[in-house]
């Protein structure tokens, strides 16, 4: 069928609901009530010719106490589907009474398979007759359907002479008609199009990044598709479209079997029936979803792996239900977000505020290991999937687990304002774990946000699409593998940084003058320790008010002061003296914590190396100042480590600076904007001098205006 004849059914469609829902529904409600009598209006055509083959099938299988009839029925109806009650639609076109046809349309509802069920319970659709039929508009709304300038049967409408009036619908182009509704509505509803639905070009893009890398590669057999989030399954469709068509191209047969999971009850009503409208009941089985099935704390595939995975995970949305219901964050034990790298458990747990990378750690989890192409991810990102996350934590985690696994190809920067309900930056990031030999140890950046077409018409914050020549273009520098303006190659560390501690000692001076020891004595006498502070007055006439800047002698003396007088300073009093009769000075020497033995901690950069009394060198550790503290990022392409960038950098204006190693921590981020930052040319001399002029003269002309008009 040609794709004029589809778009007059869209619109013929489209139109019913301008016709009979107008005064009923506000316009953003039309959906609710024109997708699922779409479906139930194909179901019902392809259903007719088998009709008295499944009612007498029923009948036998009643008869014979078999209470498994779906198979049987199925097979009766010659469909994935069927339906087992005594009405068809135009059995209820002709219905006199309001109350009989409702009745009659329940039990009609009632009458199909489980699977179709299921898409009637999560488009809600039961809800909406009551309405409908309070209006007097159910009736309408079937007649309507039932059109005879329209055919949703894959059946041809013959004339009496026996010629073609009206062609049969495949499978197929139903399923075009069907997305295009879709897409329509998603388009009228912009504000929450982008929670469900992607845009097509993007998606085709996708594919093609996926699929055109190893075209050549493909043999015939059987192959896996999956999507985490997959919406109204437009891209499970659209992947399965591309492959197949690369492999008839390329003289191979291959098997597609798509899996998806969707926790919006809406939206996957719409992909399970978009599947079963062209023709894919096995398909429409392997798509689970509903509120009860979220990807993250209810995976429906732990035990499948995949052989092709595309997503588009929501951004900035909270998984914290998901989180309590896995155990939280302590209690989490799914391998698939806490992982063994290199031998270190690594958690890839995000903030609770976005778990869009946990969708990406999901596929990963999922990714194929033991076959000759492995497995191939595109996932769509906003920008903070790229930094967000200290070292550490779980995104740079994520980042770290995918770059050090050496299983991401590239990502690509997209045009703004591609989505409908926001205009952020988003990324395809693209993943394998079977990259070929130029690719390895190596991530390519593509920046194609200069590659659109604008639209004629906004929709929502949708201002520009990608068309195929700029699909074909990005495609063609993905698999160029060159660098150029807009494409990048680094290496994998390139990316990488360690998180380095910066320590420097604390450095007390002791008061002991009598303004200080009087607020002492007095906070004391409150705490209930009036004979310490009576204690520390008496150490003040022997030591002196000071400031004593060296508090290990301090102490020192302050604790042989106290044996002497029989005294036992506990931790208490200690932590008293010190924060209320201690002060930071940077004059001060260096609160010692400890006294290694020469040879236990070799490096100086961890402890300063001291020489004691007997000649003998000794590392001491001081104890670090919380004030003074700082953290430095490393990059893991650092010439000589950490050491060398904490001499260059660091110790030349602090010398006394140290870090400890075991609390080094591995981060990735990856700055996109950094890579393609293209700066504004300075402005000459002569530009800014005219304008300083043409301004100078302005501010004259003014000034002569307003003395003039005084004058006057």
């Amino acid at each position: 069928m040609e794709n004029g004849q589809l778009t007059w059914i869209t619109n013929f469609i489209w139109n019913i609901a301008d016709d009979v829902l107008r005064d009923l529904y506000v316009r953003g409600k039309y959906r609710d009530v024109i997708l699922p009598m779409t479906v139930i209006r194909r179901f019902d055509a392809v259903l007719e010719p088998t009709k008295q083959a499944v009612l007498q099938m029923k009948e036998n299988l009643d008869q014979a106490g078999i209470t498994n009839q779906d198979g049987p029925l199925r097979q009766a109806a010659g469909q994935a589907f069927y339906n087992t009650s005594p009405f068809t639609l135009r059995d209820l076109k002709n219905r006199a009474s309001r109350q009989q046809l409702e009745a009659d349309f329940r039990a009609y509802l009632d009458g199909f398979s489980p699977n179709v069920q299921e898409i009637i319970d999560n488009f809600e659709f039961r809800n909406q007759i009551p309405r409908l039929s309070r209006a007097d508009a159910l009736g309408t709304l079937i007649e309507k359907f039932l059109d005879p300038a329209i055919n949703l049967s894959p059946y041809p409408v013959l004339n009496s002479d026996g010629s073609v009036r009206l062609p049969g619908l495949d499978n197929h182009a139903m399923g075009t008609i069907f997305e295009e509704l879709v897409r329509r509505f998603n388009e009228e509803n912009n504000e929450e199009a982008g929670e469900h639905w992607t845009p097509r070009d993007v998606v085709k893009l996708m594919a093609r990044l996926i699929f055109l890398p190893i075209a050549d590669q493909i043999e015939s057999g059987t192959y896996l598709l999956y999507d985490g989030a997959c919406g109204t399954g437009g891209m499970l469709t659209v992947a399965e479209d591309t492959m197949k068509q690369l492999a008839t191209e390329h003289g191979k047969q291959v098997t597609t079997h798509l899996y998806g999971q969707e926790i919006n009850a809406e939206t996957y009503a719409i992909c399970k029936a978009d599947l079963l409208i062209k023709g894919e009941g096995e398909e429409a089985e392997n798509i689970v979803g509903g509120p009860e099935y979220s990807t993250l704390s209810n995976d429906a595939f732990p035990h499948l792996k995949f052989d092709f995975m595309l997503s588009n995970p929501p951004y900035g949305k909270s998984w914290k239900s998901d989180l309590e219901r896995m155990g939280g964050k302590q209690g989490i034990k799914d391998p698939r977000f806490v992982v063994n790298h290199r031998g270190e458990e690594l958690s890839l747990i995000t903030r609770t505020s976005d778990g869009q990378m946990l969708f990406l750690a999901n596929m990963v989890s999922k990714m194929k290991h033991d076959t000759p192409l492995g497995s191939r991810i595109a996932e769509v990102h906003n920008g903070s999937s790229l930094f967000t996350g200290d070292a550490g934590q779980g995104e740079s985690n994520i980042r770290r687990y995918i770059i050090e696994n050496d299983w991401l190809e590239a990502i690509v920067a997209l045009p703004l304002n591609m989505f409908y309900n926001t205009g952020i930056a988003t990324y395809i990031w693209v993943l394998s774990n079977r990259k070929p030999e130029q690719r390895k140890g190596k991530v390519q950046l593509i920046d194609a946000t200069q590659w659109y077409q604008p639209l004629r018409k906004n929709l929502g914050k949708k201002n520009c699409e990608l068309s195929e020549d700029d699909i074909q273009r990005i495609v063609d520098v993905f698999l160029k593998f060159e660098e150029s303006e807009q494409s990048k190659i680094f290496p994998n560390k390139a990316f990488g940084y360690w998180k380095v501690i910066v320590e420097r000692p604390l450095r007390l001076r002791a008061d002991l003058s009598e303004v200080k020891l009087n607020r002492f004595a007095q906070l004391c006498k409150e705490q209930q320790q009036s004979g310490l502070g009576t204690f520390m007055k008496s150490v003040a006439k022997i030591m002196g008010a000071g400031p004593h800047r060296n508090y290990n002698l301090f102490l020192e003396k302050l604790t042989q002061l106290a044996k002497e007088a029989g005294i036992k300073l506990n931790g208490k009093q200690l932590k008293l003296i010190r924060d209320h009769l201690c002060e930071r000075d940077e004059q001060a020497e260096p609160v010692i914590r400890k006294i290694h033995q020469a040879g236990t901690k070799a490096d100086p950069l961890h402890g300063l190396v001291e020489i004691d009394l007997h000649g003998k060198a000794r590392v001491v550790e001081y104890e670090p100042d919380s004030e003074l503290r700082d953290s430095e990022q490393v990059p893991l392409l650092e010439d000589g480590g950490i050491d060398a960038f904490l001499k260059r950098e660091v110790l030349p204006y602090a010398p006394d600076a140290w870090y400890d190693p075991s609390k080094v921590k591995i981060g990735y981020e990856i700055n996109f904007n950094r890579y393609f930052y293209k700066p504004k040319p300075l402005r000459s001399l002569e530009e800014i001098r005219a304008d300083l002029l043409a301004v100078e003269k302005e501010a004259e002309g003014l000034l002569d205006e307003i003395l003039g008009g005084k004058e006057e």
